[in-house]
Order: C-alpha cells, then sequence, then structure tokens
C-alpha cells in the first residue's frame, strides 16, 4: 500500500511552533493560531502569536487555554494543522497533576490536567458556541450540572485487545495490551490494568480478567481480537453481554416537593444502552422529569425509551405516559419494569421506523414527547414525524450537543421555541457531555 504523501502546507512535517492556547474545542482540544510568515520570511519556527481571531488555526491535544506552548506539527488539512504537544511554557493556573499515569497515551480521557471546576466551566462554554454556531441563537445556558464523583463513577467499561498475539517460538510480548485505544490512533491499544473514572469494583475484578484473557491467549484461544464488558450493576460486575443485570435509581421528589424519594429499580440486558454514571443520575432523570411535567402536558411519550428510565421516572406526574422504542426486547423489559415498580398508567410500544407514532393516541397539543437519541441525533425520518405530530412540548437529551443543536434548528424552523438548555456532566474528565433542551411550541 503507497503511503499518502504529507500535505507540507503551511507547514513542514514535525515542524515546531510555539504559539498561544485561545480555546478548547468541544472535542477537548486546545486551539491556538499562529500568523503565517511570507515565503522568503518562513522559518523552521514561529515565535509571535497571533492577534486574537486572526492566523491559522493549530489544534493541540492536552494543551490549556491561556497556555503558552511548543508543538510539533504531524497533519496539515485544508484550512487547519494538527500538531502534539512537546512542552508547556506558560502553565495554565488551573492545569493540574492526572491522576491516571497513562494520562495523554490513553484515549478515553481529555481533561484529567485541568481542574474539575474549570471543566464544568468550559463546556458550559462550549454549549453556548454551539448554539451560536450550529443553531444560529443566542441562548443562556444554565451552569453544568457536576458529578457527585470525579473519579471512579463510571459503571461499564469495554476493554479491547487483540487475538493471535502471543505464541511461545517468536519472542513476541507475553502479555499483549488489553485497554483502550491509544491517543491519536485507530487500531494502537494502551495496556490499561486499571481505569481512574471507573468503579473501584470493576477495577478489583479487571484484576482476575486480565489475567484470565492473557492465559486464554497464550493457550491460542483467541484467534481475533475482541472487546470485554465489565458492567456494575446491584448483582455485582458482570461480564456476560446477555446476562440480566439491574439499576437501581433514587429519584429525588417531583419539583420542590418534600416527600422521600422513591426508588426505581429497572432490569435491562447488560449489552443494552444505559447511562454509566449511576451518582449523577437521580438528579438527571429527576430533571428530565421535571422538565416535562412543567409543560402543563397531561400525557409523555418517551421516544428511544429502551428499558423505560424516563417514562417510568415520570410516570406518576401525568395521567397516562407511553414509551416508543425500534427494540423489541427492550420494550419487552419496559413493560416488566413497569409491572414491577407498580406502574399501571404506563404502556411501551415497538415502534415501526416508519410510523413511529402510529401507535400512539394522545392528543398531540396536551402531550410532550421526551426524545434521547443515540450519538449521531435524530434522522430526518423521525424528525419529519415529530413535527408532524406536533407535541405541545419536547425535552431533547443528547450526548452530543453538536447532534442536537443541529437537529435544533430543525424544531425552530418549525415553531418551537427554546426554553432551557441543561448541560449534565456524566463524563468527569472526559471531552464528552449530557445536555438537556426543553422546547415549547408557539405556533
Amino acid at each position: 500500500m503507497v503511503k499518502k504523501r504529507f500535505n507540507d502546507h503551511p507547514f513542514a512535517y514535525h515542524q515546531e511552533l510555539e504559539l498561544e492556547i485561545a480555546t478548547l474545542t468541544n472535542q477537548g482540544v486546545g486551539l491556538g493560531r499562529v500568523p503565517l510568515a511570507a515565503p522568503e520570511a518562513e522559518s523552521s519556527k514561529l515565535e509571535a502569536p497571533a492577534p486574537a481571531g486572526a492566523g491559522w488555526v493549530v489544534m493541540v491535544p492536552f494543551a490549556l487555554p491561556g497556555e503558552r506552548v511548543r508543538a510539533r506539527v504531524f497533519r496539515n488539512h485544508q484550512n487547519y494543522s494538527e500538531a502534539d504537544l512537546v512542552e508547556v511554557l506558560t502553565p495554565s493556573p488551573d492545569r493540574v497533576a492526572p491522576r491516571c499515569p497513562l494520562f495523554g497515551r490513553c484515549g478515553g480521557c481529555q481533561y484529567q490536567n485541568l481542574a474539575y471546576a474549570e471543566q464544568l466551566h468550559w463546556k458550559q462554554r462550549q454549549v453556548r458556541e454551539l448554539l451560536q454556531h450550529l443553531a444560529g441563537i443566542e441562548s443562556p445556558v444554565a451552569p453544568v450540572i457536576a458529578s457527585p464523583r470525579a473519579f471512579g463513577y463510571r459503571s461499564k467499561i469495554t476493554p479491547h485487545f487483540n487475538g493471535g498475539l502471543w505464541k511461545p517460538d517468536t519472542g513476541k510480548d507475553e502479555n499483549p495490551p488489553i485497554g483502550f485505544l491509544r491517543q491519536g490512533s485507530r487500531h494502537d491499544i494502551v495496556d490499561v490494568p486499571r481505569c481512574e473514572i471507573a468503579t473501584e469494583a470493576i477495577n478489583q475484578a479487571l484484576l482476575d480478567i486480565r489475567t484470565d484473557v492473557r492465559s486464554r491467549l497464550k493457550a491460542g484461544e483467541f484467534k481475533r481480537g475482541a472487546t470485554l464488558l465489565l458492567r456494575h450493576a446491584v448483582e455485582g460486575v458482570i461480564t456476560d453481554y446477555d446476562a440480566v443485570i439491574t439499576e437501581e435509581i433514587p429519584l429525588p421528589p417531583p419539583g420542590s416537593g418534600g416527600q422521600a424519594p422513591k426508588s426505581l429499580r429497572l432490569r435491562f440486558l447488560a449489552r443494552d444502552f444505559f447511562q454509566n454514571n449511576p451518582f449523577i443520575l437521580p438528579v438527571f432523570a429527576g430533571y428530565v422529569r421535571d422538565e416535562a411535567a412543567a409543560s402543563g402536558a397531561r400525557f409523555l411519550i418517551d421516544a428511544y425509551c429502551g428499558s423505560g428510565l424516563f417514562a417510568l421516572a415520570a410516570a406518576a406526574s401525568f395521567v397516562r405516559v407511553a414509551g416508543v422504542e425500534l427494540s423489541a426486547t427492550s420494550i419487552a423489559f419496559a413493560a416488566e419494569n413497569a409491572a414491577a415498580n407498580g406502574i399501571t398508567n404506563a404502556r411501551f410500544v415497538a415502534g415501526d421506523a416508519a410510523a413511529i407514532f402510529a401507535g400512539v393516541d394522545f392528543p398531540p397539543g396536551e402531550t410532550v414527547v421526551v426524545i434521547d437519541p443515540p450519538r449521531k441525533g435524530c434522522d430526518a425520518s423521525f424528525l419529519q414525524q415529530l413535527v408532524a405530530f406536533g407535541p405541545r412540548a419536547v425535552v431533547y437529551v443528547s450526548c452530543d450537543p453538536a447532534t442536537q443543536m443541529r437537529d435544533l434548528r430543525r424544531f425552530l424552523a418549525a415553531g418551537y421555541a427554546l426554553t432551557a438548555v441543561q448541560p449534565f456532566d456524566l463524563f468527569p474528565q472526559t471531552r464528552h457531555l449530557e445536555c438537556v433542551i426543553t422546547l415549547r411550541k408557539t405556533c
């Protein structure tokens, strides 16, 4: 295979630059600008910082706003370059020592070198900028609601390994890596004996699992690579993808009421999607419930309902609730979860992708819809059906605010007004966050 020729405009391969980092992108990367010298004045190092908003964009992972750094260019794109951080010349006062010794090599975390309060500040700013750039509107963004745990919060990890690596007659590594993709790589795996953002129970189980996998690799059981599952649930740490597991969520009382929290127990398959930070989940689910109820609607539809989290958390606030989901297995679990929690006003429908709302008879003007689509956002067909249904309000939950703001444009064009933007930090130390926006129909 012929290697692609390096594009040397505007910088040579591994040319070093000095620049100041102005901001953090929503991808968790430091962004700075450098002035481009005239051809006759080019040198191997650019010294002067560019004026604000001017100059060629350079992306530098793990560099923080306000820092002056030395970076080494490894790729030039049409309108920006990517560079590795070589040295921090002037550190940010918010720079901290990362807890994980693999930080910067493992691709899982982007912000362990940034004080947690500043992580929250930048995530709020990133949502506000996405609103401006992708939705074309200025809107207040509430402060990010922090996770109760900044480390040790993640209840699911999926380490990878490559198969067929160990052969006693080749002298290859007897301990092939079991972990996560290396920063900036699509194939190279970093060995991760411990994950600082995972729960302690998962890290304890990981020790034995790594020993077992390496023993089986030596026995030649794995001809191909594989992905492991470690999921911390009520039953303990589960490694079987097809096991039925339980999550328990102590819900806060609705609104400002003073009643004791109610515990919601949900069962589903270990491989199914479910939020992976149980410590923030009660306030997160409670907020979605309260925003839906504040619309004044009498009925609720939970699209993308999964095993029923939002529908069942909100059921007591509505006359009737319906969950819609394409997965028949998830619908079966949602119905079982309703019965197990004594919820009688909720039903669940296996929707057809071409007619998502066909099985729901709620009057649109009295209905609020909760949506929690995958990272890619809502597809055009779903948005078309939702807008045609015309609910009173929509509460849109997203793990990718960029695709959420893209979809927001469609709602605004259909006569909905944005009334609230509330980010939640379900993923401390990483660039990821959940964002909940509330929309009300105005025409």
